[in-house]
């Protein structure tokens, strides 16, 4: 019971922490650029709105009304619980694997973390880059499957490249870390946009380096959080 409180607590306490300072960072990198792109959005579908018969307007401005945080205080806080229960539940994954794996430091912890960073923004960001609104994407059902398949792959490929030391380990391993782009993230074959590529490309590194800083923390502040809580 104290190990799975130690769990439950150190996990709570690293994923309050780095949500909220991913939430800051957020607000000063991703935040504008998705301001930026919601005015092409708003633009190119009043732009639609005008060519639609009155029936199909109709449609369209209820569908148009469907409920969302409004931009500032709204947002920044709805953005702000997502992050936080992000943060612990993933902080709990990190923390069981600390408990089973016995004592380990922030350095452990940090490399740990990265490895979160590589199954679950670098592998699936390959085929799959954070997109902006008002840019089309393949079906929402394909790309998630595609994505949590890449994530699976990447994490029992790396699992076998550093756990499992032999040649024909080392072999599957790779295998398993191609496969997913091999086979090809779903895709559109015309995608067409008001959404300028400059600014989908300061985006997507936006968003990378801050899930790289989401993942880093997390790791760090999960491991020093654990060992503290696991002494008491």
């Amino acid at each position: 019971m104290s190990v799975f409180r130690s769990i439950l607590f150190a996990a709570v306490v690293a994923g309050a922490v780095v949500g909220l300072a991913v939430t800051a960072v957020q607000h000063l990198g991703t935040v504008p650029l998705i301001a930026k792109a919601e005015v092409y959005e708003r633009a190119a579908e009043e732009s639609a709105a005008k060519s639609l018969a009155p029936a199909q307007h109709a449609d369209h401005e209820h569908s148009a009304d469907s409920w969302e945080p409004q931009p500032g205080l709204e947002r920044t806080a709805f953005t702000a619980v997502a992050n936080v229960l992000t943060g612990i539940g993933f902080a709990l994954v990190l923390c069981g694997i600390f408990a089973l794996r016995g004592p380990i430091d922030w350095y452990d912890g940090l490399l740990w973390g990265l490895a979160g960073f590589v199954i679950f923004t670098i592998a699936p960001g390959l085929g799959l880059p954070p997109t902006l609104p008002g840019v089309p994407a393949a079906e929402l059902g394909a790309r998630q499957l595609w994505w949590i398949a890449t994530a699976a792959s990447t994490a029992a490929g790396l699992g076998l490249l550093f756990f499992k030391r032999s040649p024909l380990m080392a072999t599957i391993a790779v295998c398993l870390l191609a496969l997913p782009h091999v086979v090809g993230a779903p895709q559109l074959e015309d995608v067409h946009t008001h959404v300028p590529q400059a600014l989908s490309r300061q985006f997507v590194a936006a968003v990378t380096c801050t899930s790289l800083l989401f993942w880093a923390l997390l790791g760090s502040l999960s491991s020093l959080a654990y060992r503290r809580f696991s002494r008491t």
